[in-house]
């Protein structure tokens, strides 16, 4: 009768399955759609919850440096990304370049697509109504399109007609409820929202490439690395593809 006593504590610990553990991850707002069908994929394969919180990568990566408790980090651009290395935050050797994407200028109303370029009337195009952009100082898809409207000399033209908003997603529904005429997004959000239309694609190399690296916080490795490892398998890289992302590992 002892004997069996001391072993049943042992015996009942064995019959109770490990606690899922929860995967805290902060991502860029352009990658709303995607990251979520995928973490749900990683979800019912190994029983692990994620929560992810969606914002602009500065405001994140902010967040971060304030303390905030991510377990993986995937930023839309990599100055952020190397702000947060800099400072020791990540978990060294985990950083990986995730996906790529696009810009397109789209628009409320559906008509002509062509590419953007210099002799492009675009403070002709939006007829004195505001062109949504994601702040364009701090934000990666603002600074990127910034960019490139510099690059095609057509900033100066419509500067004064920027409307910023917190980030691309926000941009993006400025177009959608016809609160903006126009805005540029990434492709891949043009590719989420039925509401808008690409008006145009401006040329890749008008602005610098756009990367998303991800990478592990500082000793976070034992939650973020399955899911990190996860994002680059073939099921994951087909999610992203079918949402309009450059698969980096390709």
């Amino acid at each position: 009768m002892t004997r069996l006593f001391l072993t049943l504590p042992l015996l009942l610990s064995l019959a109770v399955p490990a606690a899922a553990r929860e995967i805290t991850i902060f991502a860029a707002a352009s990658l709303r759609d995607a990251l979520d069908e995928a973490a749900e994929l990683y979800s019912n394969e190994t029983g692990d919850d994620t929560v992810i919180s969606y914002a602009g990568s500065s405001a994140l990566a902010r967040q971060i440096q304030q303390g905030a408790p991510a377990d993986v980090f995937i930023s839309a651009n990599a100055g952020w990304m190397d702000a947060l290395e800099e400072d020791g935050l990540l978990a060294p050797g985990t950083r990986r370049d995730l996906l790529g994407n696009s810009l397109v200028l789209v628009a409320g109303v559906e008509g002509p697509v062509d590419d953007l370029t210099p002799a492009s009337d675009l403070a002709g195009w939006l007829e004195g109504g505001k062109l949504a952009m994601a702040l364009v100082d701090a934000v990666p898809a603002g600074i990127y399109g910034k960019a490139a409207l510099e690059h095609l000399g057509l900033w100066d033209t419509v500067a004064a007609q920027v409307a910023q908003a917190d980030n691309v997603r926000a941009a993006l529904a400025l177009v959608a409820v016809g609160a903006a005429p126009l805005g540029i997004v990434y492709r891949t959000d043009a590719q989420a929202e039925p509401r808008v239309f690409v008006k145009a694609a401006i040329p890749r190399d008008s602005h610098p490439p756009i990367l998303y690296p991800a990478a592990a916080m500082a000793e976070k490795q034992q939650f973020a690395l399955p899911f990190l490892s996860f994002l680059e398998t073939g099921p994951a890289q087909d999610i992203f593809r079918r949402h309009g992302f450059t698969v980096m590992a390709e």
